[in-house]
């Protein structure tokens, strides 16, 4: 466990040390600042104020940013340090396979959740500090759905790094993932699908095994636990789950999901040409 750490510890520092993890933390830091600025707290849309209000408009920005910004970030980690020989180098250590992959992925996972909480928190103690009602329990459970969100995108992306050996291959193949799961993100949009007499039931079964909409649904139904945005989708959403275990449902199927493509690129790694 000493090397894992060490291995997660040097992969902070190295991220650290780039100009992509200060993008990404003004990224989400400047827009919690953004929001305070336009008075988003003191809006009202859809019936959605203060510190509510403030976690809408931030579900909807991290649902597009976020996956693209750990997928493009993470794809080099293992594929990266594979052109660029630090693997060999780091291999010719006394340093496992195992704690080299999974401690490269424990310092990711620090590096791409820690800046959207911190943004996240430090939003909502101002927006207390300035009067408003502090919602625990849509905190927490949102929360949840972040960390279970970058769990997904994180194992996707050690996936790709593993099975595919060039940088730019890598690049280019999480770019075909986020665009892929981005266009089918809204139910709605399946009407292409609904036009080929394709069950209903069984359009919607497929939506739900897209991370990001699973996420999204999740997220809407913080705030309306009726999910009446959705139109007769909520029909079939609710009465098939119901809300607490639709809850339940997106947050650990993105994180199942996640665990499983993190160590199908574990097995990869151990098991096929490392240079």
């Amino acid at each position: 466990m000493k090397n894992l750490f060490l291995i997660a510890k040097l992969d902070i520092r190295e991220s650290m040390r780039s100009k992509w993890f200060f993008v990404y933390l003004l990224v989400f830091g400047g827009l919690m600042a953004l929001f305070f600025v336009t008075g988003i707290t003191d809006s009202v849309v859809m019936g959605f104020t203060g510190l509510s209000r403030l976690l809408l408009v931030y579900m909807q920005v991290t649902i597009v940013i976020l996956p693209i910004f750990i997928l493009i970030t993470t794809v080099k980690s293992i594929s990266g340090d594979r052109e660029s020989a630090i693997l060999e180098y780091m291999l010719s250590f006394a340093v496992s396979l195992r704690d080299y992959y999974w401690g490269k992925m424990l310092g990711r996972f620090f590096i791409v959740f820690f800046p959207i909480i911190l943004a996240l928190v430090l939003g909502v103690m101002w927006g207390v500090f300035k009067g408003g009602e502090l919602p625990w329990k849509m905190l927490f459970i949102y929360s949840a759905l972040l960390f279970s969100m970058c769990a997904v995108f994180l194992g996707i992306a050690f996936f790709i790094s593993t099975v595919v050996k060039s940088h730019d291959v890598a690049l280019g193949a999480s770019f075909v993932v986020w665009i892929i799961l981005l266009a089918f993100l809204d139910i709605a949009l399946i009407g292409l699908m609904l036009q080929n007499r394709w069950n209903d039931e069984f359009i919607i079964s497929l939506a739900l095994f897209n991370p990001m909409e699973v996420f999204r649904v999740g997220a809407i139904s913080l705030f309306d636990p009726e999910l009446t945005v959705m139109g007769p989708v909520a029909y079939f959403l609710l009465d098939t789950f119901g809300h607490k275990l639709f809850i339940t449902y997106s947050i650990l199927y993105p994180l199942g999901l996640g665990v499983i493509f993190a160590y199908l690129g574990y097995l990869y790694f151990i098991k096929k040409d490392l240079l």
